[in-house]
């Protein structure tokens, strides 16, 4: 009977902490604060987490579903499963959460280096690794250029992903709804081999539309 209890209270102190970075940042949180909103003992907490860190980067595991089994696309198909594995969000159900917490995240990681690496680790390389495994299926299968930067590629397809994340969230804007087509489609045509490139389809909308008159005004001077 302890166990779903126990179960229980480990799913309390995670999301009360979430909340509360979210809520306060990371610094401004204290193990007292958690442990008071929780209704855990801070005794208990410390039997699980050594600190603060610690229990933090099982905050951001949590928001970003680590614990659940993540999707493997292997369709044959190497535009279709980039996009998949672009397209794929962890734990949809806490975006929000994953959206407030993030600005507070960025800056103490920013002035705690060992708990950034440590971040970056466990949370950012698992995107990078499903999508390195598809760009290295798709060189074994000869359809992309086996002479291909791994780091350029993969930072030509989550670069843009970041960029709609940090500054048109920030900033506003609009893109496609079908973003990760364009960003998987600009990728193929630098690296694809001739047959891949052919199932590349180049709208007028992405060729005719992608600036228009309306956003972008020049004045002489």
């Amino acid at each position: 009977m302890s166990r779903p209890r126990s179960t229980a209270a480990h799913k309390k102190v995670l999301e009360s902490a979430a909340g509360l970075f979210a809520e306060r940042g990371i610094d401004s949180t204290s193990m007292d604060a958690i442990a008071e909103v929780s209704g855990v003992s801070k005794a208990t907490i410390y039997k699980h987490w050594t600190d603060k860190d610690e229990l933090c980067l099982e905050v951001l595991s949590y928001l970003h579903g680590l614990h659940e089994e993540a999707p493997t696309y292997d369709s044959g198909d190497l535009r279709a499963d980039l996009i998949a594995q672009l397209r794929y969000e962890p734990a949809p159900e806490k975006r929000a959460m994953r959206e407030r917490i993030m600005p507070h995240l960025i800056a103490y990681a920013a002035r705690h280096r060992v708990f950034g690496d440590q971040w970056r680790a466990r949370v950012m390389e698992r995107p990078r690794t499903r999508l390195k495994q598809i760009i290295l299926l798709g060189i074994q299968r000869n359809q992309l250029s086996a002479d291909l930067n791994l780091d350029v590629s993969l930072a030509m397809l989550l670069g843009p992903l970041l960029y709609r994340r940090i500054f048109i969230h920030a900033f506003g804007g609009k893109l496609p709804q079908d973003f990760e087509s364009y960003i998987v489609d600009g990728f193929l045509v630098a690296y694809s081999k001739s047959d891949v490139k052919k199932t590349v389809k180049i709208t007028k909308k992405a060729k005719g539309n992608a600036i228009s008159k309306d956003d972008v005004r020049l004045k002489g001077r």
